[in-house]
């Protein structure tokens, strides 16, 4: 048990990774639909409202945080989930899943050094190397059989922008996050409704003033739409989020955002209940990641 304890940060970030895997494989179909921003608007409010149907349920009191570390959140939340998320959809509809899942690895490296740089959070070399064998095999799994893109250059290029703002965006929404942490003692259920509140208004800003109007009410539009966004954003939001809170809270920076990284190897048995074939090469990056994971949790 008290193992269990001392990794929850750590199983908290491979949950959310398998969370968001699987939220992945349905945004893909729901972003034909509506546009990215309009996506992550409504997954972002839906997931308030269950965030607070939630701490009112369970009789949680408005915690008394600084405003320093309210502030930090809410920042979290507009770069992270506001900007990152939706240049993550832009991403996914440009340049595909598999590629835009390669930008993604990028996360985990770029949060752990700016760790080092603004809160001298420093890792061991095992925790280093563990870091980079996970990168290692997801990228070996990402990069596989990747298909000849037929699309124009400049459309590539556009996808591989938003692909990097994507994970520059997470990596300094954790950073954000795991600094409030350091300076207040809030709850992560708490943090989390303050980034999301956070994301949803810079969203709901930047609808407005993109005059997006028609598209942030189009999933109000259709109620086969609106469930199966409600359903994931319950999924990938409420509970993804959620758990990166915790593990960001109780892990270091960069080994959190390293074990979240790994939804692209959660991919693999999801395809192949899903009948696709999964080859000896997949296997093979994901137990190289698993070697990574293995080293993060034995650091000291």
């Amino acid at each position: 048990m008290f193992q269990v304890l001392h990794y929850r940060g750590e199983i908290a970030a491979l949950s959310a990774a398998f969370i968001w895997a699987c939220a992945s494989l349905v945004y893909t179909g729901v972003g034909r639909q509506i546009s990215p921003l309009a996506l992550n608007l409504t997954k972002g409010w839906i997931a308030i409202a269950m965030l607070g149907l939630t701490l009112f349920a369970i009789g949680q009191p408005v915690p008394l945080i600084h405003l320093k570390s309210v502030m930090l959140l809410l920042l979290s939340g507009a770069i992270g989930i506001g900007f990152g998320d939706t240049a993550y959809f832009n991403a996914l509809n440009s340049i595909g899943a598999r590629r835009t899942l390669l930008f993604e690895t990028l996360a985990p490296a770029i949060a752990a050094l700016l760790a080092l740089f603004f809160l001298q959070e420093r890792l061991s070399s095992q925790s280093w190397f563990g870091i980079v064998m996970i990168l290692t095999g997801v990228i070996w799994v990402v990069l596989e059989r990747l298909p000849e893109s037929t699309e124009p250059s400049h459309h590539l290029r556009r996808g591989a922008l938003f692909g990097l703002l994507a994970a520059l965006g997470q990596a300094i929404g954790a950073v954000l996050s795991r600094f409030a942490f350091i300076d207040s003692d809030v709850d992560p259920l708490w943090s989390t409704l303050i980034r999301l509140i956070g994301g949803t208004i810079v969203l709901l800003v930047w609808g407005v003033a993109q005059k997006q109007s028609h598209e942030i009410v189009k999933p109000l539009r259709s109620q086969s739409l609106f469930f199966v966004v409600a359903g994931t954003a319950f999924v990938s939001t409420y509970l993804g989020v959620w758990l990166q809170q915790i593990s960001l809270k109780f892990a270091p920076t960069g080994v959190a955002q390293a074990l979240t990284s790994t939804s692209p190897l959660f991919v693999i048995p999801l395809a192949r209940m899903l009948g696709d074939r999964v080859s000896i090469r997949s296997v093979f990056g994901v137990l190289i990641a698993l070697a990574g994971v293995s080293l993060l949790f034995s650091r000291a």
